[in-house]
């Protein structure tokens, strides 16, 4: 049996009621089998990037598991589908975003999936709430070189 990693799992919508859906969505993971939600991040408003619509809710939780990566991926993606998740373009306003942001020490690129996240990096919406989580995740040179990205706490 594979000993369990710690993985981040980045959360966010905009459409409906998107705290609520969040909120949802953390006790969803939280209820999966091979997973033990360790961590959860406050809500955080923030303003879609490189899309338009109102501002997301995002947070980001821990999980200890011993799935593998692609396995929490489909189960993530199966959350979002029961939350009324549609791919219509990308970036498009979402009823809920689950993306696995890191896995372990996972390095990972293939079309389906990409670890760590290829654009956690970029989005204060990630940032900010992983470094409450896991600040050794976390550079303050990497936050503050997002510092022009609206975002705000809300919880």
């Amino acid at each position: 049996m594979r000993a369990p990693v710690a993985a981040y799992i980045g959360l966010g919508a905009n459409l409906g009621d998107a705290s609520a859906t969040v909120l949802q969505a953390v006790q969803a993971i939280a209820e999966l089998d091979g997973v033990a939600l360790t961590r959860q991040s406050s809500l955080y408003a923030s303003a879609p990037i490189d899309s338009s619509g109102p501002d997301y809710v995002n947070a980001v939780v821990e999980v200890l598991t011993r799935l593998k990566p692609v396995e929490l991926l489909v189960l993530l993606q199966d959350i979002e589908l029961r939350a009324g998740r549609v791919r219509t373009y990308r970036n498009a306003p979402r009823t809920l975003d689950l993306d696995l942001l890191l896995h372990g020490d996972a390095r990972i690129d293939t079309p389906a999936l990409t670890l760590p996240h290829p654009r956690m990096w970029l989005r204060a919406f990630v940032l900010h709430p992983l470094a409450e989580i896991a600040p050794q995740h976390v550079t303050a040179k990497r936050l503050h070189a997002l510092e022009g990205q609206r975002i705000a706490r809300l919880t």
